[in-house]
């Protein structure tokens, strides 16, 4: 028996860090990439150009493949059910990945199981949108059920005369998801992982800090949780992987809402690796990036204890720097204990390009943690060791 052959569709940071697990463990990686400089082309040999909404492209790619799995859930459902139908092995398979894909299946979905789910309605025009903020109350949340990420799709409606802005998105898409906007006291994500075989491990839920839409800071174990509300977040996402046939990592992401139900609700679903994960990179036994092929290959899974008492992971975003790498010197010797991942792109204003990874000693150092894996991050970002007084407001933001 040779070692297996995985492909990834998409060619983004998520397939460059699956890269050196694959490495690791013997496997080879091909990654279908969007454009010859995209972030995974450096990392994995073998990664062809093309585009994956063409159904003949990915057959293509698929051929020699012991499995297909994903950077990204853009591929159209029909070409996923089109690849099965020829045989080749998809991990997660459409009927899964369609929750992560379509919000508004995947709010069904939730409603089916019997989960915690926001008030919701999928609208097909303005008055119908209008009709579900009357009946809920303003603000209310509307969202593209397919496409979006990162804050994109997503619009804060506060009237009735507001609704009437949103006419365009009707023209584009329809219907689009209406939600009643949440109250919460801070977001969490539950991380797990399932096989084809059913097995299925969890890692700790986590704090997750969101600036403008994207994950900035992520706190591993959320802090200061009841343990009731931490075991039912876990449990539900083991649940929704297990009984929507989910295979490799899943993430969902939750708000917390104390004093209310269970003490949360599912905000979104992703069936891969995800940014509220990094932080398993450098703070758990196993990975999500190697649980994530040992999952899809159908493998044992590995364990995902937490290496240290707490674990702060923190997104940089492109800024004033062109030249990260010339930062290195300063931001390495300033926190010797932190792991820093780029990603390879080019700098521009508020794209992701990297994270720093710090583990801590104790859960009463955690201020000290995020500020130290801050101070990294920001000196990489900007080119240069902040001021004291840009320190300052760093951790006041922080």
């Amino acid at each position: 028996m040779t070692f297996p052959v995985i492909g990834v569709v998409g060619g983004g940071q998520l397939a460059r860090m699956m890269a050196p697990a694959a490495t690791a463990l013997g496997f080879e990686l091909r990654v279908l990439a969007e454009a010859e400089d995209v972030s995974a082309v450096s990392a994995v040999s073998t990664s062809p150009v093309g585009d994956y909404k063409d159904l003949q492209t990915l057959l293509d790619f698929a051929e020699g493949l012991d499995v297909m799995t994903f950077d990204h859930e853009h591929v159209p459902t029909d070409h996923l059910r089109a690849l099965l139908a020829a045989g080749v092995n998809v991990q997660p398979g459409p009927d899964a990945l369609v929750n992560a894909q379509d919000k508004l299946v995947m709010r069904a979905a939730i409603d089916s199981l019997g989960l915690p789910n926001p008030t919701w309605a999928a609208v097909a025009d303005v008055a119908a949108l209008v009709a579900f903020g009357e009946e809920t109350g303003w603000p209310i949340v509307l969202k593209m059920p397919r496409g979006g990420y990162d804050g994109k799709g997503v619009r804060m409606i506060d009237s009735a005369d507001a609704a009437e802005e949103a006419a365009p998105w009707f023209e584009a898409m329809s219907p689009l998801l209406a939600e009643a906007k949440v109250e919460f006291s801070r977001e969490l994500s539950a991380l797990v992982a399932r096989t084809p075989g059913g097995e299925a491990r969890a890692w700790p839920v986590v704090h997750t800090i969101q600036v403008d839409g994207v994950c900035d800071e992520v706190i591993a174990p959320a802090l200061d949780i009841p343990l009731e509300v931490a075991a039912a977040a876990e449990d539900a996402a083991l649940r929704v992987a297990t009984e929507l046939g989910v295979t490799g990592v899943m993430a969902a992401e939750l708000f917390e809402t104390p004093g209310s139900g269970v003490g949360f609700l599912i905000n979104e679903l992703a069936m891969r690796p995800h940014n509220t994960g990094h932080w398993t990179q450098d703070g758990s036994v196993t990975s999500q990036f190697e649980q994530h092929l040992r999952a899809v290959l159908d493998l044992p899974l590995g364990a995902t204890d937490i290496l240290g008492p707490v674990v702060v992971m923190k997104n940089f975003l492109g800024g004033d720097n062109q030249d990260l790498f010339s930062a290195y010197p300063a931001a390495l010797a300033s926190e010797p204990a932190a792991k820093v991942h780029c990603y390879g792109k080019s700098v521009r204003p508020g794209r992701k390009i990297g994270h720093v990874n710090l583990v801590g000693t104790s859960t009463d150092d955690v201020d000290s943690v995020r500020q130290r894996a801050t101070l990294v991050a920001a000196i990489i970002r900007d080119g240069r060791v902040p001021t004291e007084e840009s320190a300052r407001t760093s951790e006041e933001n922080a």
